[in-house]
């Protein structure tokens, strides 16, 4: 019974959301109910501690939101002022092929999203611009969500890496650039395909013909694509840190993909548009906008990130001003919620925004229409974050219980390892892949797991780093199949309701992403 109710927390939501295929809003709340009635009849979880989890999720569903807000009111504002449009021109001056299009902008462009914020963010930015490009919206939140997998272990300057590894024994900078070589050279396998395996997921899924052929012609570019970003991730992994990778490698893959594409380098020369919406049309008029003023406002948002993040003073200052952080909820040390709102990318996303009417000469009214469409399409994204937040929290704060059971998280882990033995390697990405879809986090999955990869390591006398380098992995491709994460995709594209269809298109490309992880750990070892 102890182990139906651990993994009650997975098994609900892929029944309610996979297989019933109901909305989030549904799914997530009788997930929620099932989860918090077995924590407190068999896991002891005392009713103060679901109360106290659930004042925690709903503080949590807080701080994401206004990042969908932000995310939302950015892209609304851009339309208004014709910024996305210019910005589409440019990406079709570099190619019309779709194949093309969402390598660069959900790949390469939510990559450096990724790099520079982090938190989900990259696939709320990237969907949206994708359905302005004309790709349907359940193609635009899946590929977002595929594409926001490699960059994750190095998101937010690294965090994953510094913050989700900082309770492993040892932990120190020198330790965590040691983690960040070995998951770049794990990658290689990884990283090099993730391009290739979006345009399979977009033929495949999404074109006319719903088979692979239309993908094998964009091979070779693909490749050279991902090469360039997981060579170039290893290299500055090796020679700058772990802080930088993602932003740095996607820039490079950026130049190497746009150079290329202009000159239809390996590219065929039919152009592939089956995945477009029925009657789109391309705006061909000819455009009143630089294409540097059109993404300025984006350029403004990586920006502000990275300097909120890396200048110290800055950082202070947007830390310890306007706090709303919920600390020791009902009197439990162990269950807090941060929200630092200078600091949260919500917050730089819609400064952006107001710096978009500045630079792109439009009124403060394209701003407050733009903040009451963004308010209208978050709302059941809310609802849905608020079942689900109150899952998360109460199976994570599990361990807090009157029957001396460690967190169902830990007990999880703990039972997989005794199974798998020395084959642990293998098995070890989907520990962080099950952390990041529970949690919604490639970091919290980190914190919470990468003690037990550590012990179970040591246990087994397997190399550690490999083994935390590949629980590093598979918690960022959690990412693709975490339930807020979609609930967040889902939203911005118009789709709330619709979030069991995209965890089944993105779970196949999740799995995928873990095998290679594993088997990249695997030869590693035997080196």
């Amino acid at each position: 019974m102890l182990a139906l109710t651990a993994l009650s927390a997975i098994i609900a939501p892929f029944i309610f959301l996979v297989l019933l295929r109901l909305s989030a809003i549904k799914g997530m709340f009788f997930s929620a109910i099932i989860v918090i009635l077995l924590s407190f009849t068999v896991w002891g979880v005392g009713g103060n501690v679901i109360l106290a989890s659930i004042l925690q999720g709903t503080h949590k569903a807080l701080t994401i939101l206004l990042i969908l807000f932000g995310a939302i009111v950015l892209l609304e504002t851009l339309r208004g002022t014709g910024a996305v449009t210019r910005i589409n021109q440019g990406f079709r001056d570099i190619s019309r092929d779709m194949r093309v299009q969402v390598v660069i902008v959900a790949f390469l462009f939510g990559s450096l999203i990724e790099g520079a914020a982090g938190f989900g963010t990259p696939a709320v930015v990237t969907g949206p611009l994708l359905v302005a490009l004309g790709f349907t919206p359940m193609a635009a939140a899946a590929l977002a969500l595929i594409a926001d997998s490699s960059a994750v272990s190095f998101g937010a300057v690294g965090t994953p890496v510094q913050v989700g590894l900082s309770n492993v024994p040892g932990a120190d900078l020198t330790f965590f650039q040691t983690i960040g070589v070995k998951i770049t050279w794990i990658d290689l396998l990884g990283a090099t395909f993730i391009p290739f395996i979006l345009v399979v997921v977009l033929t495949l899924f999404f074109g006319k013909g719903k088979g692979m052929k239309a993908s094998f012609p964009l091979f070779r570019w693909a490749l050279l694509v991902g090469l360039t970003y997981s060579v170039s991730a290893l290299l500055y992994a090796t020679f700058f840190g772990h802080e930088f990778v993602s932003i740095l490698a996607s820039l490079t893959g950026l130049a190497v993909a746009t150079i290329t594409a202009k000159r239809g380098v390996f590219l065929p020369e039919k152009e592939w548009k089956e995945a477009l919406q029925e009657d789109f049309v391309e705006d061909e008029e000819a455009p009143s906008m630089s294409l540097l003023t059109a993404w300025a406002p984006y350029l403004v948002v990586v920006v502000l990130l990275l300097i909120t993040r890396i200048i110290t003073p800055i950082k202070q200052f947007t830390l310890n001003n306007l706090d709303l952080s919920y600390e020791r909820i009902m009197g439990f040390d162990e269950i807090s919620s941060g929200w630092q709102v200078l600091y949260s990318p919500g917050t730089v996303l819609v400064l952006a925004a107001l710096v978009a009417l500045i630079l792109q000469k439009k009124s403060f009214s394209t701003f407050t229409t733009a903040s009451v469409k963004a308010l209208g399409s978050i709302k059941s994204a809310g609802v849905a974050l608020l079942f689900t937040l109150a899952l998360v929290q109460v199976f994570t704060n599990s361990g807090i219980n009157g029957n001396d059971l460690v967190s169902m998280p830990q007990y999880i882990a703990k039972s997989l390892a005794g199974g798998f033995g020395s084959m642990w390697i293998v098995v070890a990405p989907y520990l962080g892949e099950l952390g990041s879809f529970i949690t919604g986090s490639a970091t919290v999955s980190n914190l919470t797991f990468a003690p037990v990869q550590h012990s179970i390591a040591t246990q087994t006398g397997m190399n550690s780093d490999i083994v935390l380098a590949v629980q590093v992995m598979g918690a960022s491709a959690g990412n693709m199949i975490c339930v807020h994460n979609v609930v967040a995709a889902s939203a911005v594209v118009g789709l709330a309701g619709k979030e069991g269809d995209i965890i089944r298109t993105t779970l196949g490309p999740a799995l995928l992403y873990g095998a290679l992880a594993g088997l990249g750990g695997f030869i590693l070892l035997m080196l």
